[in-house]
């Protein structure tokens, strides 16, 4: 059986003993002698020849495959279903994560605007004589410059964001 399906798979691939024993790295007459049931593979060489002939090794043995039965596509094609809601819900709960995050980057940047307007730059009024309000100054005044800087930036993006993320109907 072993003899007949190589053969058989050979010719079917268009492949000459010639071919197939290049592909294996052994001698035609190998090929010829596992044709005519005269000696057979060792499992690597089982293995090798599956794959030249690119057929599962069982079929190479004459296993016949069992196809799968009406009852047994429908509950696998049910798992599946289940598995793409599974999919779907984390898909939709990801987007509305994002969403939410993006308006809540937006509010925080108004509100910290808001109150850096609102507060007037107190720290150019403080004493910079002392070594304490001279370190905390300078850290309040490079907070304000960057943030004055990247925030709109950041506030654009974050729109674009939540507009990107939004529940489409």
């Amino acid at each position: 059986m072993l003899n007949e399906n190589i053969k058989s798979l050979r010719k079917s691939k268009g492949l000459s003993q010639e071919e197939l024993a290049v592909k294996l790295n052994v001698v035609r007459q190998t090929i010829s002698k596992w044709e005519k049931g005269l000696s057979v593979p060792d499992s690597d060489m089982l293995i090798s020849i599956s794959e030249a002939l690119e057929t599962p090794v069982s079929t190479l043995l004459g296993e016949t495959i069992d196809e799968p039965k009406p009852d047994e596509l429908k509950a696998i094609s049910e798992k599946l279903e289940v598995i793409n809601l599974q999919f779907a819900k984390r898909k939709t709960m990801t987007r509305k994560i994002f969403h939410w995050v993006f308006i809540s980057l937006c509010t925080l940047i108004v509100i910290v605007f808001a109150v850096l307007f609102l507060l007037n730059s107190p720290y150019l009024g403080w004493d910079y004589s002392k070594p304490e309000t001279a370190v905390m100054g300078v850290g309040f005044q490079s907070f304000e410059w960057l943030f004055v800087r990247l925030a709109p930036l950041a506030l654009i993006g974050g729109i674009v964001g939540a507009v990107l993320t939004r529940e489409k109907r």
